[in-house]
């Protein structure tokens, strides 16, 4: 295996989204014992954006003020999307800077690239503006995440062949989904020697609660091992990566993960087969391959609350759940736009790094649980 940048990083990172919390408040006792049993494992990465709600901040409380700088990996994303000027996309760093309170940042990425955004990041003159913030001592490394096709990425990393790795999402079930083109993408970092850190390795938690007919699959091989596991042992195996990012929400996804990746094992021989059995059941899954980031419900005029809309209706599409459907569907709605309430804008197709019709899926939701 040749040498790239984190190769010696431990390959599970703590990524920092989808943090656990009471009501709408991120819930820093919880994170802390998290935070805390990770180190204690050995673990190091941590991730972390300009644009999730409140992360930056926990990441203070919770890891900076309690931790020597020196025994833990944070990295933060600048997000030219957000930005209406070029002031204001360099100006997130020092926000990330100040928050944080973390004097410098180990990786800094530039956040969700894709084609359609590309242009916005040049323009900004973002690509040298982070040189010059690693010219001057405020990062160490410097990457992007990455939400399009293969050609894409080709064309960034040979225009910037001085970033160090790149952020993707790879998993078992995107492996040769054509929206997400995880192989081919993961074929292009490699060819041009960089490392990969793997985000939405369990696909937004999809894949940590698959199609019963997956789960009978693994627990017939491995009865006490999670289905997440699967998962992210498969991505961590893969060559060149630096870390996997698990969005852990509360202490026993943290002990889950730990259990296994503390003294982490790739796959074997069978256990690939059996993750190869997984990949077609989950290519004639109808389920909604959303990850609920929910970068589409901020600019939502009707307000509707769309990964949650999803998340009900796939009770029904995975498992036949329809009576839970329709009541998660309610409960998610309470106050908040309905599925058919969407007038079609497609402000959420626009900035959706899954790519998906979410238009169309809305109305079959609407059709399947306003009832």
């Amino acid at each position: 295996m040749a040498d790239y940048f984190g190769k010696q990083t431990p390959k599970l990172g703590f990524g920092l989204m989808r943090l656990p919390k009471r009501g709408a408040i991120i819930d820093t006792k919880q994170t802390s014992q998290m935070v805390d049993m990770f180190l204690e494992a050995g673990f190091t990465y941590f991730d972390t954006a300009y644009v999730y709600l409140g992360s930056e901040a926990a990441a203070k409380r919770t890891l900076v003020d309690r931790h020597p700088r020196e025994s833990f990996t944070l990295a933060t994303k600048v997000n030219a999307s957000v930005a209406v000027t070029e002031k204001a996309a360099r100006k997130q760093f020092d926000t990330s800077l100040k928050r944080t309170g973390a004097e410098y940042f180990d990786c800094y990425l530039l956040h969700s690239v894709m084609g359609k955004n590309r242009e916005k990041y040049d323009r900004y003159h973002l690509w040298e503006h982070v040189r010059q913030l690693k010219e001057k001592g405020l990062v160490r490394h410097v990457g992007f995440s990455f939400h399009d096709g293969p050609e894409v990425l080709d064309s960034l990393l040979t225009e910037h062949p001085e970033v160090e790795f790149v952020q993707l999402q790879l998993n078992y079930a995107d492996w040769e989904n054509p929206r997400v083109t995880a192989r081919a993408n993961y074929e292009v970092v490699r060819r041009h020697g960089k490392g990969v850190v793997v985000m939405e390795p369990v696909k937004g938690g999809r894949l940590a609660d698959p199609p019963a007919e997956v789960k009978k699959l693994f627990a017939d091989y491995a009865p006490d091992a999670s289905p997440a596991s699967w998962a992210i042992r498969y991505a961590a195996g893969l060559d060149g990566i630096v870390t996997v990012l698990s969005g852990m929400s509360n202490i026993a996804q943290m002990q889950d993960n730990l259990s296994y990746m503390k003294n982490f094992q790739p796959l074997n021989d069978q256990e690939k087969q059996i993750i190869a059995q997984a990949q077609q059941l989950m290519r004639r899954s109808s389920a909604i391959p959303c990850t609920g980031c929910a970068y589409c419900v901020d600019g939502c005029p009707q307000r509707i609350p769309i990964p949650a809309v999803f998340a009900a209706a796939n009770e029904h599409f995975t498992d036949g759940r329809t009576e839970q459907a329709i009541a998660a569907y309610r409960a998610a709605t309470e106050h908040k736009g309905l599925a058919s309430a969407c007038v079609a804008c497609r402000h959420c197709e626009s900035v959706c790094p899954q790519h998906l019709p979410i238009v169309d899926n809305l109305k079959t939701c609407a059709a399947l649980l306003e009832k």
